[in-house]
């Protein structure tokens, strides 16, 4: 059964006004009623989408990953490049850009993984995820506070996820998508 047709358990929204809104966040407030019946006011955040890619060395043996600190959650952790999607920017144009300008590294070919939303019942935030390959150092990196880049063996990068130093849902993702192909 294809379950995309299936509206039974639907949420009715009704409408939806801005709290809060910027550039980065837009807080919100739904008027929905639940498929058994209830309504009442749910928030919603809406964040910007974003891209992650993993780059993958031309042996496809390492990817390249920055450790670094995140202020908001006050962590650090083991990242890869990836970033907001500029206005009118598709997801594969961003991801390019970003390792670009956080790597120096430009992309040979560029496949995608899966789309996500990484607090589905809570935020609004697709986040879209790429496999890099064939890259070779072009430029010297443009932005100099997403950490220092370095090629990660992927066995290591199984350790770091089982270490808890991979905090962030995108790189966690492609990182899983590597060591299950």
């Amino acid at each position: 059964m294809d379950r995309s047709e299936d509206h039974r358990g639907r949420w009715t929204v009704h409408g939806e006004r801005t709290l809060y809104g910027s550039p980065w966040v837009r807080l919100g407030k739904a008027d929905i009623t639940t498929p058994s019946g209830n309504r009442f006011e749910h928030h919603t955040v809406t964040l910007p989408s974003a891209a992650v890619i993993a780059i993958l060395s031309q042996a496809g043996e390492h990817v390249l990953m920055s450790y670094r600190h995140r202020f908001v959650p006050d962590v650090w952790g083991w990242e890869l490049p990836g970033g907001l999607l500029d206005p009118d920017e598709t997801p594969e144009q961003a991801v390019v850009r970003e390792a670009l300008e956080e790597t120096g590294y430009r992309i040979g070919s560029v496949e995608h993984v899966v789309t996500f939303e990484p607090m589905v019942g809570t935020v609004r935030s697709p986040h879209h995820v790429f496999i890099g390959r064939n890259a070779h150092l072009a430029a010297d990196p443009t932005e100099f506070d997403e950490g220092v880049y370095e090629w990660i063996p992927l066995a290591k990068a199984r350790k770091l996820i089982a270490q808890g130093q991979v905090q962030s849902s995108g790189t966690l993702i492609a990182l899983l998508h590597l060591l299950a192909s």
